[in-house]
């Protein structure tokens, strides 16, 4: 793991974050009957031994906010199962598919509300904040990989990994196999492609360095033809 990866992620939970927490797992359980929303919480924070009062200083945007929170609780679980892991004694791939299996073994045991909550981030008026909880996540796993990319690999790269990552999570949430065999399996595929994505870009890119500048010739032609200057 790059070295600072998991402070930025995780560092030294405040007691505010704690009781954030204890609010979250508190109302998990009961996603998969009350939806995610007000009653969800309300249920929650009376299990976790809070007033529901206390759910408006913690989450004062309400179920956005407790869904924010919980994106960020999965991200701050996977990175604290990778520091276990040898990531540097793995090949970019193994990186990447450890990272996005790890993410989803942390919520497995919340895997009916990471259902209904797919849903609600679903909605129209929740577009920005389900882009945000997908690129904070993938983010999450491609510094976690060792990732140090600043040039415009560094976009190319997450929007990549976004669309293996949500698709897995669309397999897995419907995988009956053992263990997840099959949504592990489904993960390893897609990566696979995008690798070989990637290495034909490569491979182009470098067939294409001794062309000529497209660009250069279209500015010439925009330029017109040169004429010589009036003989005196």
């Amino acid at each position: 793991m790059a070295p600072g990866a998991t402070a930025a992620y995780i560092g030294e939970m405040s007691d505010e974050e704690k009781i954030k927490d204890a609010l979250l797992l508190g109302m998990l359980p009961h996603v998969a009957f009350d939806g995610w929303g007000r009653k969800a919480m309300a249920a929650g924070a009376r299990d976790a031994g809070y007033a529901a009062t206390r759910l408006d200083l913690a989450f004062p945007g309400g179920a956005r906010d407790m869904a924010r929170h919980f994106c960020d609780w999965g991200d701050r679980g996977m990175l604290a199962a990778l520091e276990k892991v040898d990531m540097p004694g793995l090949r970019i791939r193994e990186r990447i598919a450890t990272a996005v299996r790890t993410r989803l073994e942390v919520v497995t045991p919340h895997r009916e509300a990471v259902r209904v909550l797919l849903t609600y981030l679903a909605l129209p008026g929740n577009a920005s904040l389900a882009t945000g909880c997908l690129y904070r996540s993938v983010d999450a796993m491609w510094r976690a990989a060792g990732d140090e990319a600043t040039d415009f690999n560094f976009y190319t790269k997450r929007a990549l990994l976004a669309g293996v990552y949500s698709a897995t999570v669309l397999y897995w949430l419907g995988d009956e196999s053992d263990g997840f065999a099959e949504s592990w399996g489904f993960l390893d595929r897609r990566i696979a492609n995008v690798m070989s994505l990637q290495s034909l870009r490569g491979r182009t890119e470098k067939a294409l360095c001794g062309l000529p500048d497209p660009f250069r010739l279209l500015r010439g032609l925009r330029a017109g033809p040169r004429t010589s200057a009036p003989s005196g």
